[in-house]
């Protein structure tokens, strides 16, 4: 600080309430600092900040996979919203698996960041003593269906699931067949599938067929689990994706196949994931709000929330439903 107040010629005083982006200081001595800061190659020693405050300005972002290609989505709308906040961002990713989410959870918290958001409302005790005792703003994404522990942003998957059986059922389709990765560590589709059994039955409808998978998600798993479910129950005629990774790849090899889509076979996926724009056959989908749920959640986060609560604020957003091509018309 003091190379930097010498380059720009003002005090250091002057120099700290700059980089700290605090007091009244003119946009003229700003810049000039800011070159000289720059010019010298200055990094602030944010741990030392962190001392005197007790937080440093990261948010934690928790999330069960990088490879899955819901997230993100969410981290670049989280980043956006955070970007002119004096906030950043950091990661941990627990594959899907509470025990490490516990770890990542303390690690992140020993930093003393400004604010957590976490994927999910499922949490083990002690990752939820952490999140209640943490004493900062805490938003739980993607899912409502469960008990929040401060702010919670997401959708119903539940009522996801149902308002799907509902589509197909209105559609005419009534052998139907669940196709489904990271089940049962994902809570999220895992309530999906429960709203839909809920649907069917409504209908007097029962699921014909289920296919899981503990691993992820790949277009050349979702062909293999297509293949392996039709041999075993060939008079299905709709199949329901637990997301559209392995939607699009059954209905890739539903068309390599020469299976008629959507009059013999419908399918659907979730999420609304860009990949499907390339797709000659556009796989029916819901929009899962992804992009909404990060910019609200980071809104929370840095107290810019439309709402004006401080806390224990719950949005609930609507996903809507994209027939595509693989759904026949009513």
């Amino acid at each position: 600080m003091r190379d930097v107040s010498e380059a720009s010629g003002v005090s250091e005083m002057t120099v700290s309430r700059v980089l700290r982006n605090r007091g009244d200081v003119s946009d003229a001595t700003r810049e000039k600092v800011l070159q000289a800061a720059k010019a010298l190659g200055y990094v602030p020693n944010k741990i030392a900040g962190a001392l005197a405050s007790q937080r440093v300005n990261l948010v934690a972002v928790i999330i069960p996979s990088l490879s899955n290609l819901v997230f993100p989505k969410v981290l670049s709308s989280v980043s956006d919203e955070l970007e002119d906040t004096g906030l950043q961002p950091v990661v941990g990713v627990t594959n899907y698996s509470p025990e490490k989410e516990e770890q990542v959870l303390y690690e992140m918290l020993s930093w003393r960041p400004s604010g957590v958001i976490i994927a999910g409302v499922e949490h083990t005790p002690a990752s939820r003593a952490m999140l209640q005792n943490a004493g900062i703003p805490v938003v739980e994404i993607m899912d409502v269906d469960g008990e929040g522990i401060d702010s919670v942003v997401g959708i119903s998957h539940r009522r996801a699931g149902l308002h799907m059986a509902e589509a197909i059922i209105a559609a005419g389709y009534r052998k139907i067949g669940f196709l489904g990765t990271k089940m049962p560590e994902d809570h999220r589709a895992r309530k999906r599938l429960e709203g839909f059994k809920e649907g069917l039955a409504k209908a007097g409808i029962e699921l014909a067929d289920t296919e899981f998978y503990a691993g992820g998600s790949a277009l050349a798993k979702g062909r293999e689990m297509t293949e392996t479910m039709l041999k075993r129950s060939p008079d299905l005629d709709f199949l329901y994706y637990s997301n559209d990774m392995i939607g699009a790849g059954g209905l890739l090899w539903c068309l390599d196949n020469g299976i008629d889509v959507p009059n013999k076979m419908g399918l659907a996926g979730f999420n609304g994931l860009e990949l499907l724009d390339g797709l000659s056959v556009r796989l029916a989908t819901m929009n899962a709000c992804r992009a909404e749920i990060g910019r609200k959640a980071a809104q929370i986060i840095s107290g810019r929330s439309q709402s004006g609560m401080i806390g224990g604020e719950v949005i609930e957003l609507e996903p809507t439903l994209d027939p595509g091509d693989t759904i026949r018309k009513r």
